[in-house]
């Protein structure tokens, strides 16, 4: 735990974290490509192979991260993905949207955290596949020093964990192999890479549905919020039962062998801001939380509330 990394010149790390202090090195001459096919991940335990998915990646059963980056317009996704996706779309032709208004919400919501309230730091636990604007370059682009430490636990999350790990010279960025159910693995991690002595952002974007029991899930905020200072901020979002067209859809979705996926009420969704001061507008559809300007002066509806709350 707590284990150091290496920023080269260009400010690529050179190691991903694991519990217990493991490391792997990451060579600096990998390249993130869309496609399994050229990619080479040289470390001490990579199971790679060019021109095949990874063999702990069963391409057959359906993925959660897969089906998100397929709706996203992604290229890192297998036909049982594909398959369910479009299944998924065709009770609920908003997902598509909703994916991309939550990914739109995420980019709002860092640039507010590392611009108007100063945040350094930043803690994104179950970050996903890499796409475009991920927080780190969100961050760094409005403060270089940033530091960003990526918390998933996902084999193929892990293949693919060098296109979250080129930071700035100024700052740092660090991948942790951890799962979001055991928070004080992933502070004691975390602390190598960031100074959890000074305020942090936790970044819980569209993962706590994975968490069946609400009770359990609001548990598992409050523990990882109660190992950050004061000063520190939640930004959350997460999908909603605000629709018989959405409910329908993700039961369908978890029918399909995919790690299910549970709605939540918004009230809910607001209750993980418990004992925390709201940044207005509060709790809110991903779409009307301090939305960029928009000309035609229009704002969908969708199924999912986010919110950005600082701890006193």
């Amino acid at each position: 735990m707590g284990a150091g990394f290496d920023v080269g010149a260009q400010g690529r790390c050179r190691e991903i974290l694991r519990p217990g202090g493991g490391r792997s090195s990451v060579g600096l001459e990998f390249a993130y490509r869309p496609s399994w096919k050229g990619i080479s991940v040289t470390s001490s335990d990579s199971f790679a192979t060019p021109g095949e998915p990874p063999s702990e990646i069963d391409t057959s059963v359906p993925h959660s991260a897969r089906i998100w980056n397929y709706w996203l317009g992604g290229k890192d996704n297998y036909p049982i993905d594909q398959l369910i996706g479009n299944q998924v779309r065709d009770t609920y032709p908003d997902i598509v949207f909703a994916a991309q208004a939550s990914r739109h919400y995420l980019a709002r919501a860092v640039r507010y955290l590392a611009g108007e309230a100063g945040i350094r730091q930043f803690l994104d636990v179950g970050t996903g596949l890499p796409t475009a604007d991920n927080t780190h370059e969100i961050a760094q682009r409005q403060a270089p020093e940033c530091r960003i430490a990526y918390v998933d636990n996902d084999p193929l999350v892990l293949v693919h964990a060098n296109a979250l790990l080129t930071s700035t010279p100024e700052g740092a960025c660090a991948y942790i192999e951890a799962d979001l159910k055991d928070p004080d693995t992933i502070l004691s991690a975390a602390a190598g890479t960031l100074d959890l002595s000074r305020p942090v952002a936790l970044i819980l974007n569209g993962i706590m549905g994975h968490v069946a029991d609400t009770a359990e899930a609001h548990g598992i905020v409050r523990r990882l919020l109660d190992g950050l200072p004061s000063g520190s901020y939640l930004s959350l979002s997460d999908g909603t039962d605000t629709s018989e067209a959405s409910v329908q859809a993700h039961d369908e979705y978890n029918e399909s062998g995919a790690v299910p996926y549970n709605l939540r009420s918004p009230e809910e969704i607001a209750g993980f801001f418990d004992g925390l001061e709201l940044v207005e507008p509060g709790v809110v559809p991903f779409t009307g939380w301090r939305p960029d300007p928009d000309p035609f002066g229009s704002q969908q509806e969708i199924d999912g509330y986010a919110g950005v709350g600082r701890k006193p």
